[in-house]
């Protein structure tokens, strides 16, 4: 399996992480017996990338992983662990990235993990009330204290992690990347590599769109996010079932699972890029981890690009509140 740098003096790590966003119930109902499995079959695959943040399902997330290891105490001694601060919970969408929001978020973190550090300690979100490098100083102090190994950023402008990175070092961007949204394409992807900095693919299978088996209309609108989400409302759902129906085909054509097309092709995207799709399903994420195992000629390449060109999605990423935090810079 690729073997990658989480950062140019970080861990190396398989390149297929695990995104806990669906340790929660973000995507549909789950348990806590059904994250351990996944993460059993993660530990079992030698995947060691664990990425999840205090607001997925308001700790619930976090308090999984660490009953998890609790139970298989080697499994800490090898997993990368990244969380996220700097989202606050409401009614009305705000951030908050000082440094006692900060250092009391990750707290509650290391206490629901039960660990004395986190490897990597994202801002989930800029604050834009706090300059750039204010936020990377308070970082530094972060990493100093010895609560974090290594910090990063979600959802910055390539601009944004420059003016960071000039005054701490920044091991990882993390950023939604995949066939379906190719923003990062635009500045983020080259800088990075430029630094030496990890970029981190989340939804890197569309948020489900490029599987197998999307989420029916029925279900994404019972889901809080994907209901408000462009993409999936009407008519925009239909006509990306029926665009991705070509990767599905294509996939078919190559006896490989459709979402191990999707995460080949993101992380075919530099030795530097990261994919750490969410799954509650211990099958699909054997479909994921092929991804990371597959190499794609040039030819593959080919067809996946003719199959879904660069602009291809109906409906933008994010709706008008859900644009609120991201930052846009193309």
């Amino acid at each position: 399996m690729k073997a990658r740098k989480l950062g140019e003096g970080g861990p190396e790590v398989p390149a297929l992480g695990v995104g806990a966003m669906s340790f929660s119930d973000f995507y549909g109902p789950t348990t806590e017996e059904n994250s351990h499995a996944v993460l059993r079959a993660a530990f079992e695959a030698g995947i060691r990338h664990i990425d999840t943040s205090n607001v997925y399902g308001m700790g619930r997330s976090e308090e999984a992983i660490g009953a998890f290891l609790r139970e298989v105490p080697q499994a800490r001694e090898q997993f990368v662990i990244a969380t996220k601060a700097g989202i606050v919970p409401g009614p009305k969408r705000r951030f908050d990235n000082s440094p006692e929001h900060l250092v009391s978020e990750l707290e509650g973190s290391l206490g629901r993990l039960g660990v004395e550090a986190v490897d990597l300690f994202y801002v989930h979100r800029r604050d834009q009330s706090i300059p750039i490098e204010e936020v990377a100083g308070t970082l530094g102090e972060i990493v100093r204290s010895g609560k974090a190994k290594a910090v990063g950023f979600s959802e910055i402008a390539p601009s944004s992690l420059r003016r960071a990175h000039a005054v701490f070092p920044v091991a990882a961007v993390q950023s939604e990347y995949s066939l379906s949204t190719r923003a990062p394409e635009l500045g983020l992807v080259q800088t990075c590599a430029e630094l030496g900095v990890a970029l981190v693919a989340f939804a890197p299978v569309g948020r489900s769109l490029l599987t197998d088996h999307p989420l029916p209309l029925e279900v994404a609108q019972g889901l809080g996010f994907l209901k408000q989400n462009p993409r999936f409302m009407e008519p925009n759902y239909a006509a990306n079932i029926a665009v991705t129906d070509r990767l599905r085909a294509l996939a078919r054509e190559m006896g490989e699972p459709t979402a191990a097309l999707a995460i080949a092709w993101v992380l075919s995207r530099g030795e530097h890029v990261h994919a750490i799709p969410g799954t509650r399903s211990v099958a699909h994420f054997r479909e994921l981890l092929r991804g990371a195992e597959l190499e794609l000629s040039d030819a593959d390449l080919a067809a996946i690009e003719a199959a879904l060109p660069v602009g291809w999605a109906h409906g933008d990423r994010y709706s008008e509140a859900q644009w609120v935090g991201p930052e846009r810079y193309c």
